[in-house]
């Protein structure tokens, strides 16, 4: 059985890691938070290595997870870098939300010392994690993937192969654009319905059982905008960073996409105006901030929320 080393322990890694905390895998973690990794083997069967590239020791598979593209690349070089001690024959599976352009570059680096490497952003949030039931999104060879399967399967519900290096990253890009859209475009619409006199949950009613449902008008506005109780389970920032990411590629690839770029710049002002530990969900006070009103829940909320109404 494989040897694994994982690295991110956030709030979807470490749901990931606890999965990959069997007998069989002898896991080995690190986090740049020491106390996060402290906790994590405090409940779970793992070591804690000092740095990356004692991480990285003897391990067929290291996993990472982290928030952006640029943070794995940092991880390469020096002393304490993966390619200090990453064996040949070793596969970096990169779990990040991240960009192609700098996954591929991450690629080529892990090539020249005989390592593979599959960018592989996964969709599900915390609990798909938890539940290890994530969508998989993976972009690379066919053949490496094959190798690490029964490790990914450990969290991944559907690992999907989406073609080369870089493709992972892009479809998980597009898909967190949409996400977004239908975020912004549903408060839009709630936001315009409540000051007609029409309540959010009349109006999800009716939406869920017609053809302007989605998962944002299905899940997400019932469980956290109605209530008013917005739980954090992924950032506003993330999703931002995301959404900036498949704007890039439509522009790189010269598809005409005044909805992506417009989303993108409205989620960069909602990122801006609502700082860096909001969840993404949190995006819909920046509508109802706009357009005067309370999506649903008690009309008390308005005071707390700002005085939107």
């Amino acid at each position: 059985m494989p040897r694994v080393a994982f690295i991110g322990l956030g709030a979807i890694g470490s749901p990931m890691a606890r999965h990959l905390a069997i007998p069989a895998h002898d896991l080995v973690i690190w986090n740049r938070t020491r106390a996060r990794a402290d906790d994590f083997v405090g409940t779970t069967p793992a070591r804690i290595a000092d740095s990356p590239a004692a991480a990285a020791i003897d391990r067929d598979i290291v996993i990472t997870c982290l928030p952006v593209s640029r943070d794995v690349e940092s991880l390469l070089d020096g002393p304490e870098g993966l390619l200090a001690t990453m064996p040949r024959g070793a596969v970096l599976v990169d779990c990040t939300s991240g960009d192609a352009a700098t996954s591929r570059r991450i690629a080529a680096r892990l090539a020249e010392h005989g390592i593979g490497f599959l960018d592989a952003p996964v969709s599900g949030g915390v609990v798909g994690a938890e539940q290890g039931a994530l969508t998989v999104m993976i972009g690379g060879d066919a053949a490496v993937l094959e190798r690490v399967r029964p490790v990914l399967e450990c969290f991944g519900k559907r690992i999907v192969h989406c073609g080369d290096v870089g493709t992972g990253d892009s479809l998980k890009a597009v898909n967190n654009a949409l996400l977004a859209m239908h975020i912004w475009g549903t408060a839009e619409g709630l936001v315009a319905l409540e000051k007609a006199g029409v309540r959010a949950e009349v109006a999800l009613d009716v939406i869920n059982a017609s053809s302007g449902r989605s998962n944002s008008s299905m899940n997400l506005f019932p469980e956290r905008v109605v209530t008013r109780a917005f739980p954090r389970t992924f950032r506003l920032a993330l999703l931002d960073k995301d959404v900036g990411i498949a704007a890039d590629l439509a522009r790189e690839q010269r598809v005409p996409s005044p909805l992506l770029q417009l989303t993108a710049e409205l989620f960069r002002i909602a990122h801006d105006e609502l700082g860096e530990l909001a969840d993404h969900v949190e995006a819909v006070r920046v509508v109802e901030r706009l357009g005067g009103a309370i999506i649903g829940g008690p009309r008390e909320d308005a005071s707390r929320d700002g005085g939107h109404e």
